[in-house]
């Protein structure tokens, strides 16, 4: 049998934290919690957890700052933000601070879960391609080709514009992550392509969407996380 992977949950609130102990360890996690910013902090050290879920509304510190101290170690572990704030300047700012996923009071035991699964399955691929270009991302029956720029959908060739893959080549490299409208834009079209002004983007997605014969309700390959960005589903 394998090691259990680490989960450490940095939550103030006794009740959810336990809510959420008890369900990762009916599903085989280990389950470490902390009660504070600063108990968190020692307990990632301490633990090297495999995946972060992460309160911002702690007593002593906030979650922010947390999350930008996370990420400023040169070993990191996926970190999904649990919060009651559902305002979406501050889930934009988590994302870009580099959370992996934000899940917003109250959840589901199910869709916690699928979250936890999509930022471990892409921490792991992190992990066998560093060091390793990667050159072909197969999603469903969707095979994104890097160095011959070409995409194929259940074996058919697919024709895009060099926008367009730019965008399914950002989005299958960070498969299972939610990448933010600001993030795509400046990595396609550059630092200068105005932050906030996402119609560009829009209509080259519902291009790619058009191309893919997805329908944006029932997506398939690309999900939508309204004010916030894209999301290319890796299950």
């Amino acid at each position: 049998m394998t090691d259990r992977q680490t989960i450490l949950i940095i939550e103030d609130e006794r009740a959810i934290s336990n809510f959420i102990s008890r369900a990762l360890s009916a599903n085989d996690y280990k389950a470490i919690p902390a009660f504070s910013g600063r108990e968190g902090l020692s307990l990632f050290f301490s633990h090297s957890p495999d995946l972060v879920l992460l309160d911002l509304g702690l007593p002593d510190m906030d979650g922010l700052e947390i999350l930008s101290q996370l990420r400023g170690l040169p070993r990191e572990a996926p970190v999904i933000i649990i919060s009651a704030r559902d305002r979406e300047a501050e889930k934009v700012k988590a994302l870009d601070m580099g959370a992996d996923d934000y899940v917003v009071k109250p959840f589901g035991v199910s869709e916690l879960l699928a979250r936890i699964r999509s930022a471990l399955r892409r921490a792991s691929r992190m992990k066998l391609s560093q060091g390793i270009q990667r050159d072909v991302y197969q999603i469903k029956d969707l095979t994104v080709d890097l160095t011959r720029h070409l995409v194929l959908l259940g074996g058919e060739e697919i024709h895009f514009t060099q926008n367009e893959f730019k965008i399914l080549e950002l989005l299958a490299i960070h498969a299972g992550k939610v990448l933010t409208y600001d993030f795509i834009l400046e990595h396609v079209w550059g630092p200068y392509s105005g932050s906030g002004s996402n119609q560009i983007l829009r209509v080259n997605m519902a291009n790619i969407r058009r191309k893919l014969k997805e329908n944006p309700s029932e997506p398939k390959y690309i999900h939508t996380e309204l004010g916030l960005g894209y999301r290319m589903l890796d299950d």
